[in-house]
């Protein structure tokens, strides 16, 4: 019976989740499997992975072979690397306390590059949430400049209305007194 490492599909339309499971190769790709050893979240950033990764190795040493994507998921967790340093072991190559000083390098290397990476996302999501504010103050600037000039502009509008008023209310008493002096100059 061929043994896969693969993925199993959950999640709706469009917001895929996935379980890794090892599966006969002839199942449906969500049918029967034989163990759920984690989930695979790609919808985060960066992507979640929930793994066993004791059960992940020992499949992997009783022959299971994983699809592409998930020998890509347990490159990233380290179960090829640790398998791979068994072997070394086995074919004394080295001893097990080396392979394991190796192991617990290698993760502590890549823990603090996922967590430049997760420091980077975040900074970047907050200089970006803060180049919109400043380009929110300034078309907020902007319209209160418009709106400070439309209100100048109505102002001197109806100054100049009132004065023009003012104009023609002397001017019709002038004019209205004329006739009166010209009648009582009669």
């Amino acid at each position: 019976m061929p043994v896969k490492i693969r993925l199993a599909r959950h999640g709706k339309k469009g917001f895929a989740f996935y379980h890794i499971v090892v599966a006969d190769s002839r199942a449906p790709r969500d049918g029967k499997f034989i163990e759920k050893i984690g989930t695979y979240n790609p919808n985060t950033n960066p992507a979640t992975i929930n793994l066993d990764f004791e059960k992940a190795l020992d499949w992997l040493q009783k022959g299971a072979q994983p699809t592409d994507t998930c020998r890509a998921i347990l490159s990233y967790k380290g179960v090829l690397y640790k398998k791979h340093l068994l072997g070394g072991v086995a074919k004394g190559a080295f001893s097990e306390s080396d392979a394991e000083a190796k192991f617990n390098k290698w993760m502590d290397e890549k823990a603090g590059r996922i967590a430049a990476k997760t420091d980077k996302i975040s900074g970047d999501a907050k200089a970006a949430q803060k180049a919109r504010l400043a380009a929110e103050a300034k078309v907020k600037e902007e319209r209160a400049k418009a709106i400070a000039a439309k209100k100048a502009e109505a102002e001197a509008a109806a100054a100049a209305a009132a004065a023009e008023n003012e104009e023609a209310a002397a001017a019709e008493e002038g004019v209205a007194e004329t006739p009166a002096e010209e009648n009582a100059a009669e």
